[in-house]
């Protein structure tokens, strides 16, 4: 009998913890300044090499566009639409609050009511 395959909700990969949101804040940000080495960048977040590797990939599987060009890397894209891209924590909403917060006709607003019915179904 073969292995069954399980691939992980396209949102599970992106959830995230108030400090690793903070952290991948702070890292656009800081590559929107201008290139920076691997080095510069573990100093000014406190980040090791594989802690720095892993939120460049983080932030790139979110669609954000980061560049290299020697050895210094920066963002490729403008500052607004990285942010906008970033993952927001999980604020641990009651199911009434998410219900007050679905109330509206924006897409932020489609999206809440989807995961209630979700939730609720």
């Amino acid at each position: 009998m073969g292995k069954k395959s399980h691939s992980p909700s396209p949102n599970a990969s992106r959830t995230v913890t108030t400090e690793r949101a903070t952290r991948l804040h702070r890292l656009v940000r800081l590559l929107n300044t201008g290139p920076q080495t691997r080095a510069s960048i573990g100093r000014r977040l406190r980040l090791d090499t594989r802690g720095f590797y892993r939120d460049l990939e983080f932030l790139r599987s979110a669609g954000i566009t980061v560049g290299l060009r020697g050895q210094r890397y920066f963002l490729a894209e403008s500052v607004k639409g990285a942010v906008g891209k970033l993952p927001f924590p999980d604020p641990g909403l009651t199911l009434a609050e998410a219900v007050l917060l679905a109330k509206g006709r924006t897409p932020a607003h489609r999206k809440v009511k989807t995961l209630i019915q979700q939730v609720v179904r």
